[in-house]
């Protein structure tokens, strides 16, 4: 009987203890991100491993974003970095469009939910600043809508502003790459479909800002929602297009 799955099998769970004793160092020592690691001879000393071994789990750290290497420099506590989750989901999502599409409505579910569910505290928490920031960039909207131009960095810089009130580092991280991941699955579905209605998208901004600025949470909360309508019944569509195809 062959040995080879058990050896694989001790060799990933190897590495995942040696991950693990990796992370529970930088906890141990209190180091904070942007803070250099003992260097490669010292861990592999204090560890315990050899030199292939600790590379090898280092790869891993670096991918799920706690570890970051700079040739020359050594290691490092990598900084709050969602690359490899925006990778992930992004990938996940336009993957699914080639089957029924669910995991791109799930992540479209996720980022509604986060927005419609945090809104109310936003809108609680905006200043005149926030306000004045918001309006600025619906203008530069409504501005290139007239040109029947895109604005693509306008719309993402909208939605970070939206819950700038809430000076929460995370949630803008990661609403930041829902958006993201959003617009990659939009533009997998339909690839010409952001210049189709430039106006309607400004003027959807438009409604929800002027909501923002009468503090009206339950009318800002239905507007959100709808803003979400059009990418739904696309993969809606996809999804019966590629039943028909399976039937």
């Amino acid at each position: 009987m062959s040995t080879l799955p058990t050896r694989r099998s001790d060799a990933r769970a190897r590495l995942h203890a040696l991950t693990n004793d990796i992370t529970s160092l930088i906890l141990e020592r209190g180091l904070l991100p942007g803070d250099p690691l003992p260097t490669e001879q010292e861990l592999m000393a204090e560890l315990g491993v050899g030199r292939n071994s600790l590379r090898e789990a280092v790869k891993v750290l670096q991918a799920l974003g706690i570890v970051d290497t700079r040739h020359g420099f050594g290691m490092f506590v990598a900084k709050e970095n969602l690359n490899a989750l925006h990778e992930s989901l992004a990938f996940r999502g336009q993957m699914s469009l080639r089957h029924h599409g669910h995991e791109a409505t799930e992540l479209v579910d996720v980022r509604q939910a986060l927005e419609t569910g945090l809104i109310g505290l936003a809108i609680r928490a905006v200043t005149e600043e926030h306000l004045e920031a918001l309006e600025k960039v619906v203008v530069a909207m409504e501005e290139r809508a007239a040109r029947n131009e895109t604005f693509v960095e306008e719309d993402k810089a909208f939605h970070r502003i939206l819950f700038e009130p809430l000076d929460n580092q995370l949630l803008t991280n990661l609403l930041g790459v829902f958006w993201d991941v959003y617009r990659t699955i939009y533009s997998a579905i339909d690839p010409d479909l952001a210049v189709t209605h430039p106006v309607k998208t400004a003027q959807d901004h438009r409604d929800i800002l002027n909501a923002v600025k009468d503090r009206d949470v339950d009318t800002a909360r239905k507007l959100i929602s709808e803003h979400f309508q059009g990418i739904r019944a696309l993969l809606e569509k996809r999804r019966l297009e590629h039943d028909a195809k399976a039937n």
